[in-house]
């Protein structure tokens, strides 16, 4: 009988690290929580381009600032679109997810550096953040018992007193609130994690493989490109259908 073999992967730095050093307690645990430390490194990117990009503002634009503005604008226009008026409320969080992400899902590309959203863990804590806001503004928009009122499908008239249309509704509603992270995270992962996968299949072929290799790489970026477009839009919508009575 055969033994699995693993399937192939990318050399990514802290698993080397934390492999050639499992006597080093820190590179050890670098090794155990490479994601982590993945998406903590995009964070102090974000934190390090947003402050020499804010550090001097000025009317006309140049620079850093001018690429922050270009990302702003954009998702600006994008979350507005959707949410009209209420868009400017929410662009800080959808705008910061996207960006986010895209880096992410871009880190990946780098020599020895792996895309955090790779990891189901990665893309489910980001996906529980968008439920839990998501349910914290329709309770605070609709108020608690308008918020059950919108979840059983505000019936009124006849309807109402139906019973099991309300309550089929309610049900209805709830299992799909509570579907939408376990959604939202496995399409962004598995679509990374299958690039990931690809892309470490086709290094396997070395030199002969290398036309491929290169075309699929710039293909996998687009996909990282749209999946962390999907990821927004998802989540923009998820705020419009608490607004949809306008």
């Amino acid at each position: 009988m055969q033994e699995a073999t693993s399937l192939p992967e990318l050399p990514r730095l802290f698993v080397l690290l934390g492999e050639a050093y499992k006597d080093n307690a820190v590179l050890s645990f670098l090794g155990q929580w490479h994601n982590l430390f993945s998406s903590l490194c995009i964070v102090i990117i974000l934190s390090i381009f947003s402050f020499f990009a804010t550090r001097k503002t000025s009317l006309i634009p140049s620079g850093l600032q001018n690429v922050a503005e270009f990302f702003v604008e954009g998702a600006d226009d994008f979350v507005r679109g959707i949410l009209g008026e209420h868009g400017r409320k929410y662009l800080p969080f959808v705008g910061t997810i996207f960006i986010y992400i895209l880096l992410m899902n871009l880190f990946g590309y780098l020599p020895f550096m792996e895309s955090a959203t790779a990891s189901w863990s990665t893309t489910l804590a980001l996906a529980l953040c968008v439920f839990f806001y998501s349910q914290y503004t329709g309770i605070k928009t609709m108020g608690f018992f308008g918020y059950l009122d919108h979840l059983a499908g505000k019936p009124r008239g006849m309807l109402a007193f139906s019973i099991i249309l309300p309550i089929f509704f309610f049900a209805l509603h709830t299992i799909s609130e509570f579907l939408r992270p376990v959604s939202l995270s496995l399409r962004l992962r598995s679509n990374i994690w299958g690039d990931d996968l690809l892309l470490a299949m086709l290094t396997g072929f070395g030199i002969k493989g290398l036309p491929i290799l290169l075309w699929n790489t710039l293909t996998t970026m687009l996909t990282a490109v749209i999946q962390a477009l999907v990821f927004s839009l998802l989540t923009t919508i998820y705020f419009a259908l608490i607004f949809n009575e306008e």
